[in-house]
């Protein structure tokens, strides 16, 4: 007889559905030509990314739909013909929207109802706009006929698909709305290989986008960069013929100076470039999926991306690599000046104690002959007071001779003098924890 197991009995990991889930996370749509697709990507940080979810959540709500879950990075609703499909991801949001375009031979490309441009009105966002791309897709065999219509073709890719019976094909200029255009001709796709297709495509101008963020944060950087290069050239060289302490903790000082600089820049970058990186490698990886054949006369979009993105992604990873080298280099001066401090430091140290023990010497030294003095002086006045005592004796009448009795005590007094003042002074000296002098 068989028995039922209930995961409940377990001890699941909080992030266990989570990390099941993402692999399902924003799924393709299915779509079948002709449709259009509005793509709008807003960078936001912070309050602006919650500011947005929160607009979301009440444009969903005042239309009657089903709002997304708190935790929820996709979502995708549907106001009678048109569909709405939002995106939250690390740094920025998408919104798409995705419509039924079947009389688009009659109209201009990708022309916006005056429904849906209300709609889009009608949901504000907080960040700031990067990314707008203009997309249709239409069912026809003559793409090369359509594009060469709607492009210009001095920059105008396209690439046969490789799931398929397709062509890509778009420009990469903005028009004068300021949208990116993309035209997908299908003469033949599944929808659910069309709208993976679709997804795709934008994915790569949204990433491509995205990418090129790097380039204006490398570019500024190259003069503070050059400066503090050069500048710590001329240090070095400083520092070949520096001497005394002043001129190298000046030196040292402006070292650290040129290092917090460098290091700020490089904190600011530092996720830029990273992520610069990351979106490029997205964007390559988009590239290999649907990329099938060349079509005779025009560039793949590989190959023109890659004269476009290609340098500036190398542009990016070149300041990197200098701002590296360099905080490397920096530190490097730093600790041999560092050195060169600690040393001088320590050489005036040494001086400063020789000085402290010559002094402490000639102290000494006066200290022995003020002892010296004091025991004389203290022996003639014990010795003058002994003399009285011996001179009363006699006129008392005891046979003591003052001059022999005086001159008898002379040495015992001074001999028992000398030794109280050692002993008071070595018991000093003991307490200090400093030798005694030698006499």
């Amino acid at each position: 007889m068989g028995t039922s197991l209930n995961l409940s009995d377990f001890r699941l990991h909080p992030q266990r559905t989570a990390v099941l889930g993402e692999v399902h996370a924003r799924p393709f749509t299915r779509l079948s030509a002709p449709v259009g697709v509005l793509r709008f990507a807003f960078l936001n940080h912070g309050d602006e990314a919650a500011v947005d979810r929160r607009n979301f959540v009440e444009f969903c709500e005042k239309h009657g739909l089903v709002a997304p879950e708190v935790s929820a990075k996709h979502h995708q609703v549907a106001i009678g013909p048109i569909v709405l499909r939002w995106e939250q991801h690390s740094e920025f949001a998408t919104f798409t929207w995705i419509w039924s375009n079947a009389d688009s031979r009659a109209r201009r490309f990708g022309e916006v109802g005056d429904e849906l441009s209300a709609l889009i009105r009608a949901l504000p966002q907080a960040g700031h706009l990067l990314v707008a791309v203009k997309l249709e897709v239409e069912q026809t065999s003559a793409a090369v006929e359509r594009a060469e219509q709607l492009f210009d073709r001095t920059s105008l890719a396209m690439v046969k698909v490789k799931s398929g019976p397709a062509v890509v094909a778009s420009d990469f200029r903005a028009d004068e709305e300021g949208f990116v255009r993309i035209l997908v001709c299908n003469d033949g796709l599944s929808p659910g290989r069309l709208g993976a297709l679709v997804q795709r495509v934008l994915e790569i101008e949204t990433y491509r986008t995205l990418a090129l963020l790097g380039l204006p944060a490398a570019l500024e950087l190259a003069p503070p960069v050059d400066r503090i290069g050069r500048r710590l050239v001329e240090v070095l060289a400083e520092m070949q013929g520096a001497e005394g302490l002043k001129v190298n903790n000046h030196l040292l000082d402006e070292l650290t100076a040129l290092a917090a600089s460098l290091e700020r820049g490089a904190a600011g970058s530092l996720f830029r470039f990273g992520a610069s990186r990351a979106y490029n490698e997205l964007v390559q990886s988009r590239l290999a999926v649907i990329e099938g054949g060349e079509i005779g006369g025009y560039p793949t979009w590989s190959s023109f991306l890659a004269r476009r993105m290609t340098p500036a992604m190398r542009t990016c990873a070149t300041m990197e690599d200098r701002q590296a080298n360099l905080s490397i280099k920096l530190a490097r001066a730093a600790d041999l000046l560092r050195t060169r401090v600690d040393v001088e430091l320590e050489e005036q140290n040494r001086d400063l104690l020789r000085s402290m023990n010559e002094r402490t010497r000639l102290q000494l030294r006066l200290q022995s002959t003020v002892e010296g003095l004091s025991v004389a002086a203290i022996g003639y006045y014990v010795v003058s007071l002994f003399g009285y005592v011996a001179k009363g004796a006699h006129d008392y009448g005891l046979q003591v001779d003052p001059s022999l009795a005086t001159g008898v005590f002379v040495p015992v007094a001074v001999g028992v003098i000398w030794i109280i003042i050692h002993n008071i002074r070595t018991r000093h000296l003991k307490n200090d924890n400093t030798p005694p002098a030698r006499e």
